[in-house]
């Protein structure tokens, strides 16, 4: 009877992270790559993050300057160690010492970082450096321990879901034998230190290589008849998307090695906007349907087929569409967002309770560029204040915006005059490449600029609202409209949000 008391109390146990997993709701975040030809600056990042009720996100560096803007926000952050510092740190717990102080203890407690991870897809993109990445992520929780950090930061690495073999049906999945030696140290470390499973899940290129064997639908959580659903001959479990079953895959493969207890959280997943001809399926209208579906179904807590009700919450890749991203052209385009802070699409999420983000395009405004040449500058300026019909009378001397008497402070007012008397309409904010769009608001003191007054109505849910109207209605059913269209205004809007946190 002592035995199967103790036998019982050490299962309980090796449950108890899924069953906390369970009490827990799900948060959506979003990847920040900043591969981008216009990078918006750290303060613009932020920005949207917070009109848009982004409360997780996931940064592929520690980098000091995001990290400063990020602090006093509430938002949770995800750091990572860079892949070229991976083999440096393994070898050395001081330098994983002196990587924590530097890049974590700089930072904490006024920026929430809440997880770190060490490299990224490390086994399947430079495999020379899985022998010391345990020894990394030891040296670095061991850092966060001297810190008394270990408690509130996790520790853990993303993986590729491609480690992850023979994946359907989902009961039969294995790791890679080939990684066994680096996979059982890593999961006894993750399980020992509360931590979970980083995985990297792209049902696009699940379906894509299947060659048929996938369905659009399947990929993109469309609804399914119960014919259509994929069943696992050996749980009798059904599986109504790719999403899904890939995680269930990834439980089963830790089963399969003894590890029964461990979450995942799902590091990236989304869906390109746009391809080369050889990409046809990469389209705005399925790119819209899948991140929709996708967000929709983490926040609904469904969990999956092999746990029901269990959290797997999500990072949504990526915040920005990376036009200076080498390879195929879907590769720049996963974004939710282009370098302005403009919505790439309208996602349709309609119902989803407490997900109501603000519309950017009511908070974007146009300012000056930094370091352009004065003479193109006052030259814009006076056209603005000219011919461009834009009421300068608050930068006259005297008036609330006359101070600071410069000007790329008067253009700046000028421009973003105009910018709102003309709708926003897209190049209305250029003047000679002397002018960009940016989510921060310039107004200052008693200086009020024309884009923080409102203009022209309100976007509730997607839908346009005339001043004088009193609807509340909504609509998922606006046009498509890419970054490369023109049209009077562009009416776009991205519902992303989160709820109870890791």
């Amino acid at each position: 009877m002592a035995y199967w008391r103790l036998m019982a109390a050490v299962f309980i146990h090796l449950l108890l992270p899924l069953a906390a997993m369970a009490d827990q709701e799900a948060f959506v975040g979003v990847n920040i790559g900043t591969a981008l030809s216009d990078m918006p600056n750290p303060t613009q990042v932020v920005a949207l993050l917070k009109a848009q009720q982004i409360r997780h996100v996931r940064l592929y560096d520690a980098d000091s300057a995001m990290l400063t803007a990020l602090g006093g926000t509430g938002i949770r952050v995800t750091v990572s160690v860079p892949n070229n510092q991976l083999l440096a740190i393994g070898q050395s717990n001081a330098t994983a010492a002196n990587w924590v102080a530097r890049n974590i203890l700089n930072h904490v407690p006024t920026t929430n970082i809440t997880a770190i991870s060490v490299g990224s897809q490390v086994l399947t993109t430079i495999p020379n450096a899985a022998p010391v990445l345990v020894s990394a992520m030891k040296y670095i929780h061991a850092a966060l321990i001297a810190a008394r950090l270990d408690s509130h930061i996790k520790v853990s690495t993303a993986h590729s879901s491609s480690i992850i073999l023979d994946s359907f049906p989902p009961s039969q999945a294995f790791f890679n034998r080939t990684w066994e030696p680096v996979m059982v140290p890593l999961l006894e470390f993750l399980r020992s230190t509360g931590s979970y499973l980083m995985l990297n899940v792209y049902p696009y290129y699940d379906y894509v290589q299947s060659q048929g064997a996938i369905s659009l639908d399947y990929a993109l959580f469309r609804p399914l008849p119960p014919n259509k659903e994929a069943i696992d001959s050996n749980t009798l479990l059904h599986y109504t998307n790719v999403f899904d079953a890939v995680v269930d895959a990834a439980y089963f493969a830790m089963s399969y090695l003894n590890f029964t207890n461990i979450p995942v959280v799902v590091t990236e997943s989304g869906w390109p906007s746009k391809g080369d001809s050889d990409e046809p399926d990469a389209t705005l209208d399925n790119a819209n349907t899948y991140n929709s579906n996708l967000i929709k179904h983490v926040l609904n807590n469904t969990g999956t087929p092999k746990h029901p009700g269990v959290a797997v919450s999500t990072f949504i890749y990526e915040l920005y569409n990376e036009d200076s991203r080498s390879g195929a052209v879907s590769e720049k385009n996963w974004g939710l967002f282009d370098a302005n802070g403009m919505p790439i699409y309208v996602l349709h999420l309609t119902g989803s309770g407490s997900m109501l983000a603000n519309d950017t395009t009511n908070q974007t405004y146009c300012v000056a560029r930094e370091g352009v040449d004065r003479k193109m500058l006052q030259a814009a300026l006076d056209w603005a204040c000219g011919p461009g019909k834009v009421d300068c009378s608050a930068i006259v001397q005297g008036a609330a915006c006359y101070e600071p008497d410069t000007v790329a402070a008067h253009a700046t007012y000028a421009f973003d005059a105009y910018y709102h008397r003309m709708a926003m309409a897209e190049g209305t904010c250029d003047f000679n490449g002397v002018a960009t769009v940016t989510t921060t608001d310039p107004s200052h003191g008693r200086c009020i600029f024309p884009g923080s007054k409102g203009s022209n109505g309100t976007f509730i849910n997607g839908t346009f609202l005339d001043p004088s109207s009193n609807s509340t209605s909504s609509s998922s059913s606006l046009p498509f409209i890419t970054h490369d269209s023109v049209s009077i205004m562009r009416i776009f809007m991205v519902l992303l949000s989160s709820v109870v946190l890791l």
